[in-house]
Order: structure tokens, then C-alpha cells, then sequence
């Protein structure tokens, strides 16, 4: 239960989002009608959206621009054209666009479950994952090859424009339909940057408190436009969709992230906000030319570690505009911080939006004090509900634990200081990569590093590092050591450097440790 002083904050938060804004009195009821009954999934949001504001622009992607209307009828043709396989679960392969978005309504308004399926999967491990995931009906762009793959098949995108799913949305069976019985579940793959990925079952919200956490920290309105860059496979771009269609936003897609264009569309549709991955923040900077963005309030990043010289960096170019969110696909939310927060200590994942729990506990369960690492615990209104296998986290007092350890600094900023499983014990020391991570990717010469423990016969593990220099920049191994050296303690030393043309990166945009050169 929310406290008295929670309540005014939550309804502070809703009014200057807009979320109570008046309106036309018909459209407010059959706005209300259609959340009553449809609840508040995506087809009860997309559903309310129409009712309240049927002509507003619900998506504009690729092949042009569509009303919340439109969609509405769309999804509906789809829905019956699914219901022919009963409420099967879906598997959905694409990149960012209408089909993505509509796919997942239509899901929603049959009641089937959607495993969001990551599109940077090997043939290998796509066979893998949809017969683990039990998935029966598959909805994929044009482009992926599906060898092997023995299902029933939608296309969602062909560069022709003749896809299946636009076939069906156009000219299907419009009738309306009723809610189904059971609310479909989006199960979303863990990253697998070290090995095979999970399937994570994401809970359905049953109150606005998660817009409302949400809402605390970044400030989005109703009716903004945000260009939702992150993919939407992955738990953020999930995130980021969730979260604009609760403001009746319109979503602005790209199937693919190239800088010139995502400048170019912030500039010309006016974006007010861009949902996107740490790495596509550097990609930003790397290509240089930033327009005007007058309309620009909000740049919202997760899904890996936001180096503190790249906060800084960008909002030197682009406004003090960027929210970084810390979470993961189990714990949605932990901590965001705001560009205050950036500014005066970058590489803070900043601090508990409304209605989130933090704690650092030691091994025994008991809080650490200020400055003290130990495992990050959270609680808030979207833990995930399991792994699709079985298994779960470890649950303390309601808290989760995220696997991660960091620590709070004296002004109760929480800062992330690694992975549990990535820590090493070299000679008996504890040793923490992220730390030598970030103090490499300060340097001048340094475009992007990786580093990691690898196993040493005399001293159990150390540390090994991989650097991608700036184009025309030298530096060498000697080099990259004493400069640890100087900063760090001996221990934290890598004794292996190997320079790189690139990172291996994953979709989102987490390197993939597994393919690092040994």
C-alpha cells in the first residue's frame, strides 16, 4: 500500500504527464469501457487509445504512418486470422516496425502468449529456442532464413511490401471481438552473452504504478513522440513500447539503427523522446553531426553499463536530455538516474523510482553501510514471474536478487559495480572487471573495451582485456598496463591485451564474452 505522501507524489506525477488531462466526455467513457473490459494489456491499451483518440498517429515506420484507429482494426483482422490455431504461442523474429507492434496487440486481444525472439540467434540456436519455448506459430521478417524450421509462418516484413501480415491487416475479417479468457504472457530471451538464452516470463501489469514509477524518473507526457531505437525484442525496447502506448505516444520505428537516419527523423517528426541501447549512444557521437533538436526532452538508455565519460559526453552535444535506466529482464526497474545525477557523478545508475525497494546486503542478508559493495536486492511492481524452465531468483523480504553487486554512495546513489559471476579471485585477491573497464575507456586512444577473467594456472584467474583504439590512434599493451597500474591496485592489472577491430556486440549491444579471442 501506497503511504499518504506516495499518493500525492503519484498523483503529482500523473498530472504533469498529462495522464488526467480532460477531454471529450463520450471519448473519456468508451476510453474507460474499453480498459474495463480489455484490461490494461497491450490490446487494452491500443483499444482505449482508439476510443479516445481514434485519428491521433499511433505509428510511423518504414512504410508510412498509421492512427491508433487504424490499428485498432488492423490487429483485429489479425487476431481472428491467429485464433484459426486456437491461442498458440507465437514466436516473434523482427526487427523494429508495424508488424512487430501489431503482432503483439493482436496476440494480446486472443490471449496468446508471444516469445520475443532475439534476431541476432544463430540458425542453431533459433531451432533451440522454439523448441524449448514451445513455440507453434512463427511471425518473422522476410530476410531471416529459417532452415530447418518446420512451423506455420507469417511473414511480418518484405522489402516488397506484399508481407503477410500487411495482407491480412488490410483486407481480413474486421469484426470486433471480445476479451479472451486468459491474458497472453510475452516471454523475453536473457541476453545469453555467456551462454544459451533463458526464457523469462514478464508479468502483466494490473495498475498504473508501474507507468507511475516509470513516470517518476523520466518525464514523459501524453501524446509525445518517441523514436524507440532500442530493439523491441529486448526487455528496454519492450519497456519503451509499454511504456509510450500507456501515454498514447506515437511510436516512431526504424527497422535498423543507422546515426544519420535517427538523427534525421529525431529532426524531422520532432521526436520529443529516443529509447535506445549505451552502445547506440556512442554511435551518435562516433558519426558526428548533431542536428537541432529543439523538441528533444528525453533520451532514455539501458540494457548495459553506461560508462560515465559517455553520459557526459553526450549530453555535451545533445542537452542534458539523457536518463539512464538500470534493470534487467528479470527485476523490468531498479534505479534511473537523471542528467543531475550524470552530471555531478557520472557512472551512477542513479536512484529507486516511486514504489521500488534497493538494498545492498552482504552474504548474511545484512545491509551494507555507504560505500560498501555487496548484492543489489529490489522489490518493485514488475518482478518477472520465473524462467520458462522452472527455475527462479533468489527472493529476500520480497526483494529480488538481480545478480549483480555495487554499492550506495553517501547521497544514496546506487553504483554499479559488476556482475556476481564476473568477479575473479586472483592470488586471493577479490577483483571486479568493471572497475578496470571503465578506468580504459577514459583513455584518449580508447573507442570501446571489454574486460574479463580468464583462468591462470599460478594465480587461479586474471585478468585479460580487449581494446578497440579510435581510428588513427596508437597506444600498446605496455601502455594500457601502467596506466592501470598508476590508478588501480596490482591485482587489477590485465596481464593480457589484445587490440581489436571491433567488439563482439549482441543486438542490444552487450558484448559477448564467449567470442572474445583467447
Amino acid at each position: 500500500m501506497y503511504s499518504i505522501g506516495a499518493l500525492t507524489r503519484l498523483a503529482t506525477t500523473f498530472v504533469r504527464s498529462g495522464l488526467l488531462n480532460p477531454g471529450r466526455p463520450d471519448r473519456i467513457v468508451r476510453q474507460v469501457g474499453a480498459l474495463a473490459r480489455w484490461g490494461l494489456s497491450l490490446a487494452g491499451e491500443y483499444t482505449s487509445a482508439a476510443r479516445r483518440d481514434p485519428h491521433r498517429t499511433a505509428i510511423i515506420d518504414d512504410a508510412g504512418s498509421l492512427t491508433f484507429a487504424e490499428v485498432d482494426l488492423r490487429t483485429n483482422r489479425l487476431a481472428r486470422d491467429l485464433a484459426r490455431f486456437g491461442t498458440p504461442r507465437i514466436g516473434l523474429l523482427c526487427r523494429n516496425h508495424r508488424g512487430a507492434i501489431e503482432t503483439m496487440i493482436a496476440a494480446s486481444k486472443v490471449g496468446a502468449d508471444v516469445v520475443l525472439l532475439n534476431t541476432g540467434l544463430s540458425a542453431g540456436q533459433l531451432r533451440t529456442v522454439l523448441e524449448q519455448q514451445r513455440v507453434e506459430v512463427l511471425v518473422a521478417d522476410e530476410e531471416f532464413a529459417l532452415d530447418g524450421v518446420d512451423l506455420p509462418r507469417y511473414t511480418a516484413w518484405s522489402d516488397s511490401g506484399a508481407s503477410d501480415l500487411e495482407r491480412i491487416c488490410a483486407d481480413g475479417a474486421a469484426e470486433p471481438l471480445s476479451p479472451p479468457d486468459r491474458a497472453g504472457r510475452t516471454i523475453i530471451l536473457t541476453s545469453g552473452t555467456t551462454g544459451a538464452p533463458k526464457g523469462a516470463r514478464r508479468p502483466a501489469a494490473h495498475s498504473l504504478a508501474p507507468v507511475a514509477a516509470m513516470l517518476s524518473k523520466i518525464p514523459l507526457r501524453v501524446g509525445d513522440k518517441v523514436l524507440i531505437a532500442a530493439p523491441v525484442f529486448h526487455t528496454w525496447g519492450f519497456g519503451g513500447l509499454q511504456f509510450s502506448t500507456a501515454l498514447r505516444a506515437t511510436l516512431v520505428l526504424r527497422r535498423k539503427f543507422e546515426p544519420a537516419a535517427v538523427n534525421r527523423l529525431l529532426a524531422e517528426q520532432a521526436c520529443t523522446a529516443l529509447w535506445v541501447v549505451p552502445v547506440m549512444l556512442q554511435r551518435l557521437l562516433d558519426h558526428g553531426d548533431v542536428p537541432r533538436l529543439p523538441a528533444l526532452r528525453v533520451v532514455a538508455a539501458s540494457g548495459s553499463a553506461l560508462p560515465g565519460d559517455l553520459a557526459t559526453e553526450f549530453m555535451d552535444s545533445y542537452g542534458d536530455v539523457l536518463y539512464n535506466l538500470y534493470g534487467s529482464t528479470e527485476a523490468s526497474w531498479v534505479a534511473v538516474a537523471q542528467p543531475a545525477d550524470l552530471r555531478a557523478a557520472p557512472g551512477t545508475a542513479g536512484r529507486p523510482p516511486l514504489g521500488t525497494r534497493l538494498a545492498i546486503l552482504d552474504g548474511d542478508g545484512t545491509e551494507t553501510a555507504a560505500g560498501a559493495t555487496g548484492h543489489i536486492f529490489v522489490a518493485n511492481e514488475m518482478l518477472f514471474d520465473g524462467y520458462t524452465h522452472g527455475d527462479g531468483k533468489e527472493i529476500r523480504d520480497g526483494m529480488l536478487r538481480t545478480g549483480d553487486v555495487g554499492h550506495l554512495d553517501a547521497e544514496g546513489r546506487l553504483f554499479v559495480d559488476g556482475r556476481e559471476d564476473d568477479m575473479i579471485i586472483s592470488g586471493g585477491e577479490n577483483v571486479y572487471p568493471r572497475e578496470v573497464e571503465d578506468l580504459l575507456s577514459r583513455m584518449d586512444a580508447v573507442l570501446e573495451c571489454c574486460v574479463a577473467g580468464v583462468d591462470d594456472p599460478e594465480w587461479g584467474q586474471r585478468l585479460a582485456a580487449w581494446v578497440v583504439l579510435h581510428p588513427g590512434a596508437s597506444l600498446d599493451a605496455d601502455a594500457v598496463r601502467a596506466h592501470v597500474r598508476e590508478h588501480l591496485a596490482r591485482f587489477s592489472v590485465p596481464r593480457d591485451v589484445v587490440f581489436l577491430e571491433v567488439l563482439p556486440r549482441n543486438a542490444t549491444g552487450k558484448v559477448l564474452v564467449r567470442e572474445l579471442p583467447r
